[in-house]
């Protein structure tokens, strides 16, 4: 397998997960500043011209984070990060689609039409009347799971550190360089952060 890398909170992730799982394989890095991601080569890999992407040992590729998080848990399921039994893979799936749809695409939207815009502006349609209103909804979706925090679980899924965790690290510590920090009113998820950047998988 091959990974091909990049800046950004995504290509991130899954370096993350790698890390906890101790999945060492070659990487490429792809330079996003400059386009590479929208070149030939890049779009052969994955179509859509996004990172990362992962490089299979057949030949074919896949994209998308949680995919191919899901491909190396089922390659690699020691550590588990997903889940050992359905119950705990369920669970991981739920909260992970959960800080997905109601956090991380908002936060990465409303970076991408606000302090992002030039930089996206030509590569991908762009709403910048948007951003304040999606960094809001971001903020409340915290505020909510904050509260869900508060019943002293030490990771979205209790005691479990998984794939869901580094899905929210790698996009808060994100947000927090681009003009989306993180509210301190949010005690829990403050304590949870620094919960998880205390990990050797933090620096991945």
């Amino acid at each position: 397998m091959k990974f091909y890398d990049s800046v950004g909170p995504n290509p991130r992730i899954v370096r993350m997960f790698m890390a906890e799982k101790g999945i060492e394989m070659p990487k490429q890095t792809v330079d996003l500043r400059k386009g590479e991601n929208r070149e030939a080569e890049h779009l052969k890999r994955n179509p859509h011209g996004q990172m990362p992407t992962l490089e299979l040992d057949d030949g074919n590729y896949l994209s998308e984070i949680t995919a191919i998080c899901e491909y190396l848990e089922e390659k690699h399921p020691n550590p588990p990060l997903i889940g050992a039994t359905p119950e705990e893979r369920a669970e991981c799936r739920m909260w992970t689609r959960r800080v997905d749809l109601n956090i991380c695409e908002h936060m990465g939207n409303g970076f991408r039409f606000g302090e992002g815009l030039k930089f996206f502006e030509k590569r991908i349609p762009c709403a910048p009347e948007a951003s304040p209103g999606l960094k809001m909804i971001a903020a409340n979706r915290l505020q909510w799971l904050n509260g869900q925090m508060a019943d002293g679980r030490d990771y979205l899924c209790g005691k479990r550190f998984t794939l869901a965790d580094i899905l929210l690290y790698g996009w808060l510590d994100f947000g927090g360089q681009v003009g989306q920090p993180l509210d301190t009113a949010n005690a829990n998820i403050v304590a949870w952060m620094a919960r998880v950047a205390e990990r050797p998988s933090a620096k991945a």
